[in-house]
């Protein structure tokens, strides 16, 4: 029989949860746990409350008659659900490995940044499934999903009036102007060599055009640039490698602060009352695997993505060719 376990050889590693934690933020390349605020949930699944957009727009009030009251306004309140799914994976580290690295912390930390990249790339492909797609988001002018009639890479297109039009169509029909715009590196590298956008750049001191000064010109908080890059190949097989935000945009508007009071297009609960995780819901666990004679390392993150807001968003369906 195998000895059972110490407490000390099952535990959430706090020094490699934050590696993780570290790797999390310099990643810049991930934007699926940008576009939504994150809101930090004691547990695991719950409800939330959903206002009636409709009561906040429209106005009772009038003159008060001597000796009476004044008109009541009152507002409808709904609930949904959020349930933040645990996923995880692990990474062996065998003692004929451990006996020969040069140290042993940087051998726990490779491993744990490649658990930790490995969920930061699942969560980014669920987000992009989800949420980076056609017939979802209802907040432009027509209701629908947006083409323009002349793509952003073809002569004489006129990217910025294409997104301020559907910035003005967002606040006339939700009271919200959208705040951040979400796009691929592909998207990027038109945009940013535009010559609408290039012609700007003599009234200003930048150099060349930086996502701050485009944010800037179209009046938005953010511009969120994914450079995550997906290789769907199976394993043995030649890679095959691809952007996993292609050609499509997506304009929303979320609040700066995360509260599931305010209306936004949608929140990211992350669990972080789950043993030893963070604040994005991450948790590092090491243990002993005597039978394989290995210590593994296990990466886990529970968080539920929700669209809260389908209104508050408006995605463009190719904007280059």
């Amino acid at each position: 029989m195998g000895s059972k376990p110490l407490p000390s050889d099952v535990h959430v590693n706090k020094p490699l949860t934050n590696v993780a934690m570290r790797y999390l933020q310099d990643e810049n390349e991930f934007i699926a746990g940008k576009v939504f605020p994150e809101v930090p949930v004691m547990k695991q699944s719950d409800v939330y409350y959903k206002f009636d957009k409709a009561d906040w727009f429209r106005t009772e009030t009038g003159p008060r008659p001597l000796a009476a009251e004044t008109a009541g306004a009152t507002f409808g309140v709904s609930t949904d659900n959020y349930y933040c799914k645990v996923e995880g994976i692990h990474s062996d580290i065998d003692d004929r490995l451990r006996a020969n690295a040069d140290s042993v912390f940087k051998l726990d930390k490779i491993h744990t940044e490649l658990v930790t990249r490995k969920n930061l790339l699942r969560r980014e492909i669920q987000f992009g499934a989800a949420y980076f797609t056609t017939g979802i988001w209802t907040g432009s002018s027509t209701g629908g999903d947006i083409t323009p009639t002349t793509l952003f890479d073809v002569s004489g297109s006129t990217p910025l009036a294409v997104i301020g039009a559907q910035m003005d169509a967002m606040q006339e029909n939700t009271g919200f102007r959208p705040n951040k715009l979400t796009f691929g590196q592909d998207v990027w590298t038109v945009l940013k060599n535009h010559a609408e956008i290039i012609g700007r750049l003599a009234d200003s001191t930048d150099k060349m055009a930086s996502q701050r000064f485009v944010a800037a010109l179209l009046g938005l908080d953010e511009i969120l640039v994914s450079g995550a890059t997906n290789n769907t190949a199976v394993e043995g097989a030649a890679d095959v490698m691809s952007f996993m935000y292609k050609k499509d945009m997506l304009l929303t508007y979320s609040p700066k602060t995360a509260s599931i009071e305010l209306p936004s297009a949608g929140y990211t609960f992350n669990w972080t009352n789950y043993l030893g995780a963070n604040a994005s819901g991450h948790r590092i666990s090491k243990f002993r695997m005597e039978p394989i004679r290995s210590d593994r390392i296990e990466g886990e993150m529970a968080y539920d993505q929700k669209l809260t807001g389908a209104d508050l968003g408006v995605f463009f369906d190719g904007v280059i060719s």
